[in-house]
């Protein structure tokens, strides 16, 4: 029986460890949620990053790499979100640029306005 235990916790410390799931899954729903029009649009290079590095990571999982693969999925994570932000700015700097376009355009029909 004194011989049982450490063989158990030796084969218990052996026992294959379960692949990264839940990074796997959070990354996978990064970049689907990134994977918008806009963000294709606006962020395609970002979003090529965090879509290739999950590409990857699913690699790792089938090589059973699953250090690899768990780094390689919250990278994927942080390279979508990165993605969502890139677009988010790109968007509200083109609204930022349409609106001193049509202040502008009215600041101008005013003035000539004025003139007359």
């Amino acid at each position: 029986m004194a011989v049982l235990g450490p063989c158990a916790l030796f084969l218990a410390g052996c026992a294959s460890k379960p692949g990264p799931k839940a990074e796997m899954a959070v990354a996978n729903a990064a970049v689907q949620r990134a994977s918008t029009s806009g963000t294709n649009e606006d962020a395609a290079a970002q979003l090529q990053v965090a879509t290739g590095k999950l590409a990857s990571a699913r690699q790792a999982m089938a090589a059973k790499d699953f250090e690899r693969a768990k780094q390689l999925a919250e990278q994927a994570q942080v390279d979508a979100q990165v993605a969502e932000l890139h677009a988010q700015s790109e968007r509200s700097r083109k609204a930022a640029q349409e609106s001193q376009d049509a202040a502008r355009v009215l600041r101008d029909e005013i003035n000539r306005n004025t003139v007359r």
